[in-house]
């Protein structure tokens, strides 16, 4: 189980490194990239109108990102379905396979990359995001780094974490039978997941949507924070970090776009 999720999640880390080198080499090679996913998706933040195609592209960009970022986070609550599921099967009484509930997760996140998509046209329509997909305003890019940091400290944001670090109980609490019982299993894993990491996929805006060191950071906080002993504290933290630095965007004493 674990080399299975460890090779779709490395596939997608490749997919977001091949997309983003045409970003980080430059445009020398022209006549090699142009017919390469990364130009593809490089050449969308050149234009203000986007094609179904050039659409479809970011939103498999998009997609992609959020397997990378997101699956390696479900892995505890993914080896503890896999455990039930192995004794269910020595006890005679099989359960739905375990790629049933992970594709229920991966599902939301889908879901979600949608909305992300469709919000990127939207700030790049309005000349909010610079060719590096990044925010080009430091009032946006002030903003996003303001809300994540006050999501970090609601209640909403520890509830959802709590469910997110005890997979255990949530699988005792959540269990339904059947391929459909694992998949909605799947679901609301996504769904706590989901309302646990929304605001802080925000943070793409801020340091480029194609920065694979941004995005590995941020992965590393949600993984961090889901896992670790101190991640429920650390991630208040991090939080009242954020906002201070958000609003010393906003006065202009620090560039945030």
């Amino acid at each position: 189980m674990l080399s299975g999720l460890g090779g779709i999640a490395a596939a997608a880390w490749i997919y977001l490194v091949v997309v983003a080198r045409p970003r980080s080499t430059g445009m020398a090679q022209t006549g090699m990239s142009d017919h390469s996913m990364g130009h593809a998706v490089q050449s969308i933040m050149q234009m203000r109108g986007w094609s179904a195609t050039e659409s479809g592209l970011m939103l498999s960009m998009w997609a992609v990102m959020m397997v990378a970022m997101m699956l390696p986070t479900a892995v505890p609550m993914t080896l503890v379905y896999a455990a039930v599921a192995r004794k269910a099967e020595r006890d005679g009484h099989p359960i739905a396979p375990t790629s049933v509930f992970v594709a229920g997760y991966l599902a939301v996140w889908v879901v979600f990359s949608v909305a992300a998509a469709a919000g990127q046209r939207g700030l790049d329509q309005l000349a909010l995001l610079s060719p590096a997909m990044a925010s080009a305003s430091p009032v946006l890019g002030s903003a996003l780094l303001i809300s994540a940091g006050v999501y970090e400290l609601t209640p909403m944001k520890h509830a959802c974490l709590a469910q997110c670090r005890a997979p255990a109980h949530f699988i005792a609490m959540s269990w339904r039978p059947g391929p459909t019982g694992a998949f909605r299993m799947g679901l609301g894993l996504g769904a706590y997941c989901l309302g646990c990491c929304w605001v802080l996929m925000g943070l793409l805006f801020l340091g480029g949507v194609m920065n694979l060191l941004w995005i590995a950071a941020i992965a590393a906080f949600i993984l961090l924070e889901k896992t670790t002993p101190f991640g429920e504290n650390g991630g208040r933290a991090v939080g009242i970090a954020m906002v201070f630095v958000g609003l010393l965007g906003l006065t202009g004493m620090i560039g945030l776009g």
